[in-house]
């Protein structure tokens, strides 16, 4: 006697050979939008592959906390071990919870108060060259700005521009690579001798060599630096074993890469939304003026920015940067009501389940007062834009910390103008990005703090 198992729908739209693969290259991020609108969970195929879409706030909650153990990270993260095969971000079991434990102290909520100062002094550097009325590639300055900050928490340095946008085009060029071989996941295409796989060993090999002479120079002169790479050189496991430098070269590059180009994004649709919204912008300068009226910016002063918080708050909403994120069964699971057979790759979206008009009123328009705590709040699990449960991004209050920093004293020196005649438009990639995203610096007349006028 057999019992029928209950199968996820295939979701409308299926073509012969190619199935969803027709939308899902024409617009990736209004189709697995649509998707919510078919069911809790759905199938979808990409010519002989069939993946799994979860689109219910509360399975992808148990997915990520009770039951995460059922789940190994999946196809996605399986790509981005060109970082590295048991750096944090793609490790799994025993190796991951190992990872993290010796790391967890690097990035304790008193460990970031004291990367406060560290972050202001490497942001004003970039917000002072810019010149008044010369248009910016928003995304590019703000990835560049934020890798200093995560180079400057790291390891004490920052590079100049032009290494510095070598180290950004190589964190580019592999989580593009990274995000190409899971939506194609054809192994034999990634060991041929081919330009794209060329760029993306070269891409990887930069990576590693823009930092291996950093930590040979904090293994020489341990007592010379207070930063995250230090930690992680007297870090130990339960054992009382350490990082070899191999392993340590994996974490400085994985941090690297995630803590800047998420980040980035989000300040970029930051910036944009405030170009939109004069009232909005006033609002952030007035609560930032007051602020630094009374000194430069503290870890005692960032509690105060309550609006600017709100700012974050409302573009990780409205423009998470995390569009796909995979997770693969490890055996045969039942999640909800539907069964999923071993192997099954799944993925599930932030961005679409922040636009979700069943948890957000009015979804699509920019609200940071949604934010207020006297105004109702999503359901746990509706609001994730660092995940959850023990995969949660370790450097998230990180984050935090360095997007109201760098919102904070832009808009103390700036207004960001948007450049006429120009359509932006999210763009799913690796991150949700601006499909280009220019905007004119415009000083302030008013500036507080000794900033420029």
């Amino acid at each position: 006697m057999t019992t029928s198992l209950n199968v996820p729908p295939i979701a409308p739209g299926k073509l012969p050979l190619i199935g969803h693969a027709m939308p899902l290259l024409k617009d990736r991020l209004a189709f697995i939008q649509r998707l919510r609108t078919h069911g809790p969970i759905v199938r979808i195929t990409v010519g002989p592959k069939t993946v799994t879409v979860v689109n219910s706030a509360e399975l992808i909650q148990k997915m990520l906390t009770s039951q995460a153990d059922e789940f190994t990270k999946g196809l996605l993260f399986e790509k981005l071990k060109l970082f590295g095969e048991d750096a944090l971000p793609v490790a799994e079991g025993k190796p991951h919870l190992r990872r993290r434990r010796m790391m967890q102290p690097a990035f304790h909520r008193k460990q970031i108060a004291g990367y406060v100062n560290t972050m202001r002094d490497t942001v004003e550097p970039y917000i002072t060259g810019w010149h008044e009325g010369t248009p910016l590639d928003l995304k590019t300055e703000m990835q560049l700005m934020t890798q200093g900050v995560v180079m400057s928490a790291l390891f004490s340095s920052t590079p100049e521009r032009k290494p510095a946008l070598t180290i950004l085009h190589s964190v580019d060029t592999v989580f593009t690579t990274a995000l190409q071989r899971a939506l194609m996941p054809i192994s034999a295409l990634e060991r041929l001798p081919i330009r794209r796989n060329r760029k993306a060993q070269a891409a990887g090999s930069a990576l590693r060599t823009a930092v291996t002479d950093i930590i040979t120079e904090h293994r020489a002169r341990p007592g010379a630096y207070d930063d995250i790479v230090s930690l992680l050189l007297t870090a130990q496991d339960d054992t009382g074993a350490t990082l070899s430098d191999d392993e340590i070269l994996s974490e400085v590059t994985g941090l690297l890469a995630a803590g800047s180009e998420t980040t980035a994004v989000v300040l970029a649709w930051l910036f944009h939304e405030l170009g939109r919204n004069p009232d909005l912008e006033r609002q952030l300068h007035e609560e930032v003026d007051s602020v630094l009226a009374e000194g430069p910016l503290t870890a005692e002063r960032i509690p105060r920015l309550a609006f600017t918080r709100r700012l974050v708050s409302e573009t990780l909403r409205l423009y998470s940067p995390a569009w796909l994120v995979t997770r693969q069964a490890i055996s045969a699971v039942k999640l909800g009501e539907f069964s999923l057979p071993a192997g099954s790759d799944v993925i599930w979206s932030a961005y679409a389940l922040h636009r979700d008009p069943d948890l957000y009123p009015d979804p699509l328009r920019f609200d940071p007062d949604r934010w207020l705590p006297e105004r109702p709040q999503p359901p746990k699990g509706a609001f994730i834009p660092f995940g959850s449960g023990k995969r949660m991004c370790m450097g998230d209050a990180f984050a935090w910390t360095e997007a109201t920093i760098i919102t904070a004293l832009v808009a103390s020196r700036w207004r960001l103008r948007p450049t006429p005649g120009t359509a932006v438009r999210p763009v799913g990639a690796i991150t949700t990005h601006p499909s280009s995203l220019h905007m004119v610096p415009e000083a302030r007349q008013h500036a507080n703090t000794g900033n420029a006028r």
